[in-house]
């Protein structure tokens, strides 16, 4: 491997490091300032984490500026629209005229965002620049984030969590971070989608929406979502932006409620990483938040399909598991709940190369799928983002030599590739966005973090 030449580490360190100031907005990165003009929740976590390794005061910044989007109920959207108030006109911005959060009185006054969340990874964001403080620094830094931080988690408890059962729901395939995946397209698909997206593509009129696809245009038409899944996701946005983003308006009748794996076992590690701040900070978790994230890592092994040997998501009403293969499988390594026994058996997965164990890992559906399409968003390609996860909690979890293996063919991935959206899982063609910051800022992570 190519790897053991430092230089040419450095030197792709450099390069990520370039791509990361070229999407610097002064007090948040955009993923992409072509396709993402805004500031994406999990995307400025993960590109915080990247900052941490060379940039402390950057990274807090990237850090505080998502928390200045936060609603008075605690939520963090998904979306903080910085520029929707240009020249002093709310929706200014054609992201402001989807999302309209001023319908909702917990939303900020002086910014725009989205009306839904994403995946908790702020935890962890928070958590890797302490551990390049001194602790002094650290202390200092923890107690100022401390309070948003836990009131997002209370947030999410207080209102995903309607049945205190410890897993949360998500109301839109948006909030999971892994938008079209099989899991989420399968219910849309095979239950949810509206009659006129039906009609649509039956009679292929839905080619026309293409005409006012952005992504279509800056990124190949097989890359993407397809015309349907778009449409489809637009609608429940729309569904929800009506009850003015009001959870109990939007529960009685929602198209979606889903105990997303991926997004709770993400909540399962950041909620252990809030005792830990807790903890150094001197400060009293509250006793319900305590008695939800004890819940939490019971509940997830209710996500185990014994006869499948896998982890899925789960409907919240019906409490079926929802047993379409996804990276997701992988996830609750990450959360640290699982046991060492679990892990070892996911992990037989991911070396097989039958499902997951493709030349460049780890593809986001497996191989044996009906879903999995190599070029096609999250139904097939590989993400560094999902990678670096799988490696954080492999480490943890002491397979070393598996989370080398993983972070190697991940660097190895962007150094012959550049630093795209995702890749090809066959022949690790770059596909998506080029210059995308969460695969500039993990690579530079897992080199030097």
């Amino acid at each position: 491997m190519a790897l053991k030449d430092k230089d040419q580490l450095l030197a792709l360190v450099s390069k990520a490091k370039e791509v990361l100031r070229n999407n610097d907005r002064g007090r948040h990165t955009v993923p992409s300032p072509i396709l993402y003009p805004h500031q994406w929740l999990w995307d400025s976590c993960f590109i915080a984490i990247g900052l941490a390794n060379y940039d402390i005061k950057r990274a807090q910044i990237e850090v505080l500026s998502l928390l200045s989007g936060q609603w008075q109920n605690g939520m963090l959207p998904s979306i903080i629209l910085h520029n929707s108030f240009m020249h002093g006109t709310p929706g200014y911005d054609k992201h402001s005229r989807i999302w309209r959060s001023w319908l909702n009185p917990n939303a900020p006054d002086e910014l725009e965002t989205s009306g839904i969340t994403q995946p908790p990874m702020l935890a962890q964001a928070i958590v890797k620049i302490g551990q390049k403080l001194s602790k002094q620094k650290r202390r200092e830094w923890y107690k100022e984030v401390f309070p948003g931080l836990i009131k997002y988690h209370q947030w999410l408890y207080g209102e995903r969590d309607p049945h205190s059962e410890g897993l949360v729901l998500l109301i839109h395939p948006w909030e999971c971070g892994l938008d079209n995946s099989p899991p989420w397209m399968y219910e849309l698909n095979d239950h949810l989608l509206p009659g006129w997206i039906r009609f649509l593509r039956f009679t292929h009129l839905d080619n026309v929406f293409e005409w006012f696809r952005s992504d279509n245009i800056l990124a190949l038409k097989n890359q993407r979502l397809t015309n349907v899944e778009a449409l489809a996701l637009f609608s429940v946005q729309r569904r929800i932006r009506r009850k003015n983003y009001d959870f109990n308006r939007i529960i009685d009748h929602s198209l979606f409620a889903i105990e997303d794996l991926t997004f709770n076992s993400i909540l399962i590690r950041a909620n252990s990483m809030i005792e830990e701040i807790a903890e150094f900070i001197d400060v009293k978790i509250p006793d319900n938040l305590k008695e939800s994230f004890n819940k939490a890592k019971k509940a997830l092994n209710d996500l185990w399909d014994e006869y499948s040997q896998e982890y899925f998501s789960r409907d919240f009403v019906s409490h079926k598991l929802l047993k379409q293969s996804s990276i997701a499988a992988f996830m609750p390594i990450y959360s640290g709940a699982i046991s060492k026994d679990r892990v070892s058996r996911i992990i037989e997965a991911l070396e097989n190369e039958h499902r997951f164990g493709t030349p460049y890992p780890v593809p986001s559906v497996p191989l044996d799928s009906n879903w999995f399409d190599a070029r096609r968003y999250w139904q097939g390609p590989t993400w560094i983002n999902t990678n670096w996860l799988i490696i954080d909690g492999l480490k943890r979890y002491g397979f070393s030599e598996h989370a080398e293996a993983l972070r190697e063919a991940s660097i190895e991935l962007v150094k012959d590739n550049g630093f795209y959206e995702y890749f090809n899982p066959n022949n690790g063609d770059p596909l998506g966005i080029n210059d995308f910051s969460w695969t500039a800022a993990l690579t530079i992570d897992l080199i030097l973090g």
